[in-house]
C-alpha cells in the first residue's frame, strides 16, 4: 500500500508540473491566447493584450518592472502634460504618509488591468471619490469647493489627475466671457511641400521616371503628378527604388525617410501601437474581436493600418484622408454623425471649394489636430498623428482643438455632454460647468 501511495504521489507530481510546463509554453508561445487572460483589460490596452510580455516582462517582474513597462510607453505623454502628480512628489519623504493611503509611486495603484468590472473611464481602478485620500481638507482651503462630492473632481472644466493646464484659475479667468462661436476660429496651415524643400536634399528638377510599364502604374502617374509628392519633387524612386530595388508596396520605414516625426506620432497612437509592439498590424476585425470595441464597415474589416490605410500614396489627399478615410473603419453613433453635425457642414464646404482647408473641421481636426513643434531644428507645424494626445481624458482637446473656433466655457460645457459627442455636437450643451465663475468669484474675494 506505501508503495502505490508513493507512486501515486510521483505521479501526480509529474503530472502537475507536466500540465504547468504546457500552460506556460501556451501563455508565453501561442499567440492566441485570450483563455489565459485573468480578465479583460481596458480600453486603452485591449489591443495588446495578448503581447503580455509588454507589461509583465518576460518573468513577472512585480510592480517596479511592471512601471517601467508604464513608463516606456508613456512617459513622453506624461512630460508633454506638466504631470501633476509626479513621482517626485511622492518620493518626497514631507509625504510619505500619504503613500499608506495611495502609492501613487507607480501607476498600477490607480491602474489594474484585467478588472473590468471596478474599471471607469481612463482605466481609474479606485473609488471614484479617492482624491478625499489627500484632499480632504480642500473646503478649508477653498470655501468654493463646500459641499461638493469628491466623486466630481474629475468632471469635465475641473481637475485631471495627471495635467491640469487647461483649468489653471489664471487661465479660465483670462478666458471667462468668450462666445460661444469665435468669428475669426481657423486652424493652423500646414505647409508641408514647403518645408520638405528647405529642409530635405531634394533635386531641383525631377530625375527621368524609371518604372514598370503597365496600365497601373500609368495611373498612378496620372495622380502623383497632381500630388504635394509632385509639387516636392519627390518622384518614383525615393519611394519605390530604382529598376533593379523595385519595391511594388513601400513599407513604413520607406514614408519614415521623410516623416519620422509623423511616424513616430503613429506609432504612439491607437492606430500604430502594435506594430510598435512588433504584433501584426491593427484592423478593425482585431478591434471588434477583442472586445467589440469598433462599429466598422464590414468591407475593411482586414484593412492593415499604416500610412497607406488613409493616405493614398500618390495622390496624398489630405482632404480625403481626413474624414473620408476615418469613416471606411469608424462607424459609431459619434462618427455615422459627423456628415450631418454643423461640423460636417464646414466639410461639406470644403470639399466643394466655397472654404479654405484650415476653416472646415474635420475628424482630424479634432482627432489628429494641428500643432506647433520643433522639427529638424525648427519651428513648424505638423499633424498630431498620435490620436492619444487629445483622445482620453476629452478635456485634453480644450487647448488644441476646441478653443480655435470655441470660448472656453462653451467648450468645457460641450465635451462634458455624452448627447453632445454621441450626434457630434449638433445643438448647444444644456448643463453648465461653473468652473470659470468659481475662478472669478475667487478673484474677486481676493
Amino acid at each position: 500500500m506505501q508503495l502505490f501511495n508513493a507512486w501515486k504521489w510521483k505521479i501526480w507530481i509529474v503530472l502537475v508540473f507536466g500540465l504547468s510546463g504546457y500552460l506556460g509554453a501556451q501563455l508565453f508561445v501561442n499567440e492566441d491566447k485570450p483563455d489565459f487572460l485573468i480578465g479583460q483589460t481596458t480600453h486603452g490596452h485591449f489591443q495588446i493584450e495578448m503581447e503580455c510580455d509588454a507589461c509583465h516582462g518576460n518573468g513577472f517582474e512585480g510592480d517596479d518592472g511592471m512601471q517601467e513597462a508604464c513608463v516606456s510607453c508613456h512617459a513622453a505623454e506624461l512630460k508633454e502634460s506638466q504631470d501633476s502628480h509626479p513621482k517626485s512628489k511622492f518620493t518626497d519623504p514631507r509625504n510619505v504618509g500619504v503613500l499608506e493611503k495611495v502609492d501613487a509611486r507607480y501607476c498600477v495603484a490607480c491602474h489594474v488591468e484585467h478588472n473590468e468590472d471596478i474599471a471607469h473611464p481612463m482605466g481609474v481602478t479606485l473609488p471614484e471619490d479617492f482624491c478625499f485620500h489627500c484632499h480632504e481638507d480642500i473646503a478649508e482651503d477653498r470655501v468654493s469647493h463646500e459641499g461638493m462630492g469628491f466623486e466630481t473632481c474629475a468632471s469635465s472644466g475641473c481637475h485631471n489627475f495627471h495635467d491640469n493646464r487647461a483649468l489653471y484659475e489664471d487661465f479660465l479667468v483670462q478666458h471667462a466671457g468668450e462666445p460661444w462661436l469665435k468669428p475669426e476660429g481657423k486652424m493652423l496651415a500646414v505647409e508641408v511641400a514647403e518645408f520638405l524643400q528647405k529642409n530635405k536634399n531634394l533635386p531641383e528638377t525631377l530625375a527621368p521616371l524609371d518604372y514598370p510599364e503597365s496600365t497601373e502604374s500609368q495611373d498612378a502617374f496620372v495622380l502623383w503628378a497632381e500630388s504635394g509628392h509632385a509639387n516636392s519633387n519627390i518622384g518614383c524612386q525615393e519611394c519605390h527604388g530604382d529598376a533593379q530595388s523595385w519595391q511594388d508596396k513601400p513599407t513604413m520605414e520607406t514614408c519614415e525617410t521623410c516623416h519620422d516625426t509623423q511616424v513616430t506620432q503613429f506609432s504612439q497612437g491607437k492606430h500604430g501601437m502594435r506594430l510598435a509592439m512588433g504584433l501584426p498590424a491593427m484592423t478593425p476585425a482585431i478591434s471588434m474581436e477583442a472586445h467589440g470595441r469598433l462599429a466598422f464597415d464590414a468591407k475593411h474589416a482586414d484593412t492593415e493600418l499604416s500610412c497607406n490605410s488613409c493616405h493614398n500614396p500618390h495622390s496624398v489627399n489630405r482632404v480625403e484622408a481626413a474624414v473620408d478615410a476615418c469613416l471606411s473603419c469608424h462607424q459609431d453613433e459619434h462618427s455615422v454623425a459627423f456628415n450631418d453635425s454643423p461640423h460636417g457642414e464646414t466639410w461639406q464646404q470644403v470639399k466643394q471649394g466655397h472654404l479654405p482647408i484650415e476653416e472646415g473641421v474635420s475628424c482630424a481636426s479634432c482627432h489628429m489636430p494641428r500643432i506647433e513643434m520643433e522639427v529638424l531644428g525648427q519651428n513648424t507645424v505638423v499633424v498630431q498623428h498620435n490620436q492619444n494626445a487629445t483622445l482620453r481624458p476629452n478635456e485634453k482637446m480644450l487647448r488644441p482643438v476646441c478653443m480655435n473656433c470655441h470660448g472656453l466655457e462653451f467648450s468645457t460645457d460641450a465635451l462634458a455632454s455624452f448627447e453632445l459627442i454621441h450626434n457630434n455636437f449638433k445643438g448647444q450643451p444644456i448643463n453648465h460647468i461653473p468652473s470659470t465663475q468659481m475662478a472669478l468669484d475667487r478673484l474677486k474675494k481676493d
